[in-house]
């Protein structure tokens, strides 16, 4: 069981930064592969971004490539998004997934992730 809790959260104006951080208790994270998900209001839950086991392979969807960073500190067992030149649409909670064991094919889609943190809100004001 891998419990993961998100924190960083918080309104911020357009064209602003943010940092969020997702910290695992009870397992180590070492061997999961870990993704950002976030979901707008009246949205469904989409794919931010992933970071694979090694870190040396990340994913990223369209729409923040470019402006957002995951990253992770094993040692730390916390697993980052760096949010940069943020826009009103990237207003939504904020969620942080592990997985066990995923293709890279499949790295994009929610049913493959096992564990889920409790979200996170930002909210970015025009």
């Amino acid at each position: 069981q891998v419990h993961l809790v998100e924190s960083g959260g918080g309104l911020v104006q357009a064209g602003g930064s943010l940092r969020l951080s997702c910290a695992a208790t009870a397992r180590t994270i070492t061997r999961y592969t870990m993704g950002w998900f976030r979901q707008a209001p009246g949205k469904e839950r989409e794919f931010v971004a992933a970071i694979s086991e090694s870190a040396y392979i990340t994913y990223y969807s369209d729409s923040v490539k470019g402006r957002f960073t995951i990253s992770r500190g094993n040692a730390e067992n916390t697993v980052y998004l760096q949010m940069n030149s943020l826009k009103p649409e990237d207003t939504a909670d904020y969620y942080c997934a592990a997985a066990s064991t995923v293709p890279p094919t499949r790295t994009r889609l929610r049913a493959e992730y096992d564990y889920w943190g409790q979200g996170t809100q930002v909210t970015v004001s025009s």
